[in-house]
């Protein structure tokens, strides 16, 4: 089971249905399963410079920003699911959360040629493999 808390302004219309399906899909692609959290927030230029300047120590706005609950290594979340050690009481592996700007999701679907949901699809994935210690090679 997965539970995905969507927040997002609601002038940013972004389907709760594409973001669901690129969790769910990323996580099982990642052999995660079981009781899993993860919170995807959409939100404008002004709030992730900010995040960004205060986070990374850069004075720009971003695409995507993660924030990882767990020790976000492959090997250490498959060992914390193998051996039980979850260190909230509802067994619940609560990963993280997602960030991410509209407007620049916008400029990058623009920029691509592809429309805002298949952007927003693509950088809740990117998102997620975050969350999962999958980082860029």
């Amino acid at each position: 089971m997965v539970n995905i808390i969507i927040n997002g302004d609601s002038r940013y219309k972004v389907s709760k249905t594409v973001i669901q399906s690129a969790v769910v899909s990323t996580l099982s692609n990642y052999g995660t399963h079981g009781k899993v959290e993860v919170e995807v927030s959409i939100v404008g230029d002004r709030k992730m410079h900010q995040l960004n300047r205060t986070y990374r120590g850069i004075d720009a706005t971003t695409d995507i920003l993660t924030f990882a609950l767990e020790d976000p290594t492959p090997q250490n979340i498959t060992q914390q699911r193998s051996v039980g050690f979850i260190s909230y009481p509802d067994n619940w592996l609560r990963l993280g959360s997602v960030l991410i700007s509209y407007p620049q999701a916008l400029k990058d679907a623009a920029t691509d040629g592809k429309s805002v949901d298949e952007e927003i699809s693509f950088l809740v994935e990117h998102g997620c493999k975050h969350l999962l210690g999958i980082h860029h090679s």
